[in-house]
């Protein structure tokens, strides 16, 4: 009994750290991301993309391609100034775990177990801006899939800096579903060999 009484106490305890340093995560990365129009700026380039790829008329598609370009290069400007500022906070405060699961103080129990947050977000800002500027020559059907999984991959880092990346896993296939293996393989080779090398993995 008193073993299963000390085990319920850890859990509590455990799960009182957990939260609280996820909502301090929450809170430090809106503190930046409140700045700027990002996640509205998101939503529409997302929304057009999805109207575009829907329309069987080639003139007509071509019209919300044009339409959506001031907003794709509003996007990614302002998220290179977010990385840009970012890119100020203390690393301590910027490390992430790469295990699946969220478990408190492992960054700073476990810190080569971790990655730095402010680097990924410079390869997903030097991802979006490229894809955006087809720096790829691509179609512009491609051109459109590769800037949307760029910005979903990006969204997963986010997600996965204040949750997990279990969770953050999970609330982009019921979202978009859309795999995170399925992300890696539709951005840019240089995106992705960029990404897996902050995290510390063999590239692809």
């Amino acid at each position: 009994m008193d073993i299963l009484v000390v085990c319920v106490l850890l859990l509590g305890a455990l799960h009182f750290f957990k939260s609280r340093e996820q909502a301090e995560r929450v809170v430090l990365l809106g503190s930046y991301l409140g700045k700027f129009q990002i996640e509205k700026l998101m939503q529409d380039v997302l929304g057009g993309y999805h109207r575009a790829l829907g329309e069987a008329d080639v003139d007509r598609q071509a019209q919300v391609w044009r339409y959506l370009e001031p907003q794709e290069q509003a996007l990614a400007a302002q998220f290179g100034k977010f990385v840009l500022d970012f890119a100020e906070v203390y690393e301590a405060r910027a490390r992430v775990s790469r295990l699946p699961l969220a478990l408190p103080f492992v960054s700073l129990a476990i810190p080569s177990s971790t990655f730095d947050l402010r680097k990924l977000m410079g390869v997903h800002g030097q991802g979006i801006s490229q894809a955006v500027a087809n720096v790829q020559g691509l179609s512009p059907k491609r051109r459109a899939f590769t800037v949307m999984a760029e910005l979903l991959l990006m969204q997963h880092s986010c997600h996965w800096f204040c949750r997990s990346k279990l969770v953050a896993s999970a609330r982009m296939l019921g979202r978009h579903q859309t795999t995170y293996p399925q992300l890696l393989e539709a951005v840019a080779p240089a995106t992705r060999q960029a990404y897996l090398a902050v995290l510390g993995q063999p590239g692809r």
